[in-house]
């Protein structure tokens, strides 16, 4: 039990010193601008980050994770754990105990009611919820009180953190969203756009891939925050000018996710109006590889659904496209030091990390014999290999930006020297990664055969992130296209290691089953990792309080920041 308790006991116990302010907003408006634009702030029904975190001014969680990757408590009293008493010896159980006087912000009491109804909401089987890796094993969640939740697992859970933990897994009321379980969950769209929270800030007015207005919450638990009253979150448009915006004319105060040449961002800053913040957690740049036949002459139940992919789903193929990739050149030109080479999934933390030989080598000669070993080749003339017939001509999509379409201008150029044809698509960030179950263009929908964009997780352990590879969590016209299991990889073995993962406390053991899997999906054909990415965003030197986040929403802290003289 030792083991256990040295596990569970590894989170922090509160979070870091707030700064002391002497009125709510009383520092008047603060601008922000993701230049992905929000496009709905319910959670449960996106897996794009500038959802999660536009939606995280409003929606909270249990607890989350502060900077330096650390659990701390937030609309709980204290991270339950095998010590404090809070976990179950046989860690199958975790209770949670809300702290007492949390309002929502229409005024009326936050209780335990609210937490499980969320549970009920994410694993309703219409539902189609973009989180539900998050309740992976729960049995059941329970409420004794109005100020206690207890969660139950189907077996020992070593690490319970999954629901109710981080900006991924925020609570929703229910008394606004008990109409909108299952099939109807997309439908209720002013719930969707306008969440009741109990965050620092309402929603004052949303529109969709646009603009939303937000002001100061005057139910918040903390009567002198936040500072700011009001909140104009800008969406839309591309990294230069939202950097511009910043550093440049000093219009807005934040911009996120500035992914930019590091020449770019040297000179911008060098306008005098703000700087760069960056940090390394587990964000990576990767090629995701489409398990299933996205050829649009099949029903639209078929099309990305199901599999195998014509040529795709040879190792041949997805190795010899990875080999003709030369990472270092993409981490020059596109990040500088706020990259680095991988093919590690999960990079971060480092011990989780895999090497793979030759990963920061280009080998368009091994690649090309790969292909010629395995028979696919170009049998009459055009450049193109075939395989069973089948030209290996792909269709390669990404979100709109810069540093991607000069990613793909190389690649596309790369797999040309080993036989493959490539088109290019780039769709507006704001769209390719909405949640509209009815777009053609989503990441979730992946009408393509590759597709390119980076993700991360919140917090430090990877269990419920590598729950994305499990079988059961692909995308399907049945989940609303919800599910991140993008690839829609497929692998018996995977699920099994990711079941002991879950069953497992000694963390050397963790560490071993979790590097297992991280090597399995690269190895068969899940994805190509391309650049492990730092965050870098930029601030107004005016802007105080910014603590930028690499293991939860960006804005996590924003209740704190000010204006600075």
């Amino acid at each position: 039990m030792k083991t256990k308790s040295l596990l569970l006991g590894a989170v922090a116990a509160a979070a870091m010193a707030p700064a002391a302010f002497a009125e709510r907003g009383a520092d008047g408006q603060v601008n922000i601008i993701y230049w992905q634009a929000p496009s709905i702030l319910n959670s449960f029904l996106s897996g794009g980050t500038k959802d999660i975190e536009a939606a995280s001014l409003v929606i909270e969680p249990l607890a989350r994770y502060n900077s330096s990757g650390e659990m701390v408590p937030w609309l709980a009293e204290e991270v339950p754990t095998v010590a404090n008493g809070g976990v179950s010896e046989d860690l199958t159980t975790i209770t949670w105990k809300i702290k007492p006087g949390i309002l929502w912000s229409d005024g009326s009491a936050f209780t335990s009611e609210d937490v499980k109804f969320t549970y009920e909401y994410c694993t309703h089987p219409e539902g189609g919820c973009a989180q539900l890796t998050k309740f992976e094993g729960v049995k059941s969640v329970e409420t004794p009180d109005d100020l206690t939740v207890v969660v139950t697992f189907e077996g020992a859970t070593p690490f319970p953190y999954g629901p109710f933990v981080g900006g991924e897994s925020p609570i929703l009321q229910k008394a606004q969203f008990s109409d909108c379980m299952g099939a109807r969950a997309p439908e209720c769209t002013e719930a969707n756009f306008n969440p009741i929270g109990t965050g620092p800030f309402v929603v004052e007015e949303f529109k969709p891939n646009d603009v939303i207005t937000f002001v100061a919450n005057e139910n918040y638990r903390d009567a002198a925050k936040p500072a700011f009253g009001r909140v104009l979150f800008k969406g839309g448009g591309d990294a230069t000018a939202a950097g511009r915006s910043v550093l440049e004319t000093g219009e807005f105060d934040y911009a996120w996710n500035l992914q930019l040449a590091p020449d770019v961002i040297a000179s911008m800053e060098a306008a005098g109006k703000g700087t760069a913040v960056a940090g390394f957690g587990p964000l990576v740049e990767r090629i995701m590889l489409n398990n299933t036949d996205p050829n649009p002459l099949l029903d639209a139940d078929k099309r990305s659904v199901v599999g195998p992919h014509p040529f795709l789903s040879d190792p041949a193929v997805y190795k010899a496209m990875s080999m003709a990739i030369d990472r270092p050149l993409l981490v020059e030109i596109g990040y500088g030091k706020a990259g680095k080479v991988t093919c590690s999934w999960v990079p971060a933390p480092a011990v989780y990390a895999v090497e793979i030989e030759g990963c920061d080598t280009q080998d368009i000669a091994g690649a090309n014999a790969m292909l010629d070993a395995a028979g696919i080749v170009d049998t009459d003339g055009d450049g193109v290999r075939e395989k069973d017939g089948v030209p290996l001509k792909i269709l390669y999509q990404t979100s709109t930006n810069a540093v991607r379409q000069d990613f793909q201008a190389l690649i596309k150029q790369w797999w040309s020297e080993i036989g493959i044809e490539t088109e290019l698509r780039n769709i507006s960030g704001s769209v390719f990664f909405g949640g509209d179950p009815g777009s053609p263009d989503t990441f979730q929908k992946f009408y393509a055969d590759v597709e390119m964009y980076a993700n991360t997780f919140n917090g430090t352990d990877p269990q419920s992130y590598m729950g994305n590879g499990l079988c059961d969590k692909a995308p399907t016209p049945a989940s609303q296209w919800q599910g991140e299991n993008i690839s829609r990889f497929c692998d018996e073995q995977f699920d099994a290691i990711h079941a002991e993962l879950s069953a497992t406390a000694d963390m050397g053991k963790r560490v071993e089953l979790a590097k297992q899997l991280n090597t399995i999906i690269m190895e068969k054909g899940g994805m190509i990792p391309l650049v492990h990415r730092g965050r870098l965003s930029g601030k107004a030197n005016t802007l105080g309080g910014v603590d930028l986040n690499v293991w939860d929403s960006e804005l996590w802290n924003i209740a704190d920041w000010h204006r600075m003289n």
